[in-house]
């Protein structure tokens, strides 16, 4: 799916580079597989991501999805990339604050219509933010946007679901329920996923750990 060919992020020290599984190697990210990346703060974990999301391009190397420069993808390419293929859940979010909950899902749910209302609530009751859907996300904790995001991410279709530190705000319980919830989803749609951690593996398998 993904292939990165002495990919080297310009704003880190080539330093912080040497004992990477990621930078400045041959690596490719397979369909299907669930990867566990981690490293300390400041070695890239977001910049690895939003590189093969297309948000950034401030990097030497070659960077491939199927094949493709994602440097060359135009806007088109990524909007349809973005509904279909790839869903995340970034470390900051993204929410739109002055949005309901409810409201900040159905916004990705519906360029698709991949769930219902009735799956969105069902999704919202198991990770214990049901009764606050109708709030506006300014007005929640984070760790209740936390898991507002995880539901807008889970509620499109994907064959990679990237995981940006996504439960840095949750108790134990609700980081469990969370990755039961992430399991399932994945399995139904036969995805894989990336999750990005400063080194705690949470509840989750893996088939392959790096060290970015």
């Amino acid at each position: 799916m993904f292939q990165l060919n002495n990919v080297q992020p310009e704003p880190i020290p080539p330093a912080l580079m040497e004992q990477s599984n990621i930078w400045a190697t041959s690596l490719k990210i397979e369909k299907g597989k669930r990867y566990l990346v981690t490293a300390a703060s400041g070695k890239g974990k977001s910049t690895f991501l939003h590189a093969m999301y297309g948000l950034r391009k401030d990097y030497n190397g070659q960077l491939e999805l199927d094949n493709q420069d994602v440097k060359r993808l135009g806007l088109d390419n990524w909007a349809t990339i973005r509904q279909e293929n790839i869903a995340i859940v970034f470390q900051d979010l993204r929410l739109f604050l002055n949005l309901s909950g409810l409201e900040n899902i159905q916004l990705k749910a519906e360029l698709t219509n991949t769930k219902s209302i009735e799956q969105i609530k069902a999704m919202a009751r198991r990770l214990g933010v049901d009764t606050i859907l109708g709030q506006t996300c300014g007005t929640m904790s984070y760790g209740q946007r936390q898991r507002i995001a995880i539901i807008r991410a889970l509620s499109q279709p994907f064959d990679v679901l990237f995981l940006d530190e996504p439960f840095s705000h949750l108790d134990e319980a609700n980081v469990r329920a969370a990755c039961e919830l992430i399991k399932e989803v994945c399995e139904e749609q036969k995805a894989g996923f990336i999750l990005v951690s400063l080194g705690e593996s949470y509840f989750l398998e893996y088939d392959k750990t790096l060290r970015l």
